[in-house]
């Protein structure tokens, strides 16, 4: 991920621009699904309780 900045941007605003691109990105989702180890059971049983919840809106 990368953020250009000028001379006169203040350090709030560019942290701001970086966390919106990271966010935009999905980077935080997936830094917080890989935090622990999932088993493969436990992959298949929440892909097939999501796409459930997909399909149940539908």
């Amino acid at each position: 991920m990368e953020v250009t900045l000028n001379e006169t941007d203040r350090l709030e605003v560019v942290l701001k621009k970086f966390h919106r691109a990271i966010t935009k990105a999905g980077l935080f989702q997936d830094m917080k699904k890989k935090r622990f180890y999932e088993s493969p059971a436990v992959q298949r049983r929440r892909k097939s309780q999501a796409a459930r919840r997909r399909n149940r809106t539908r």
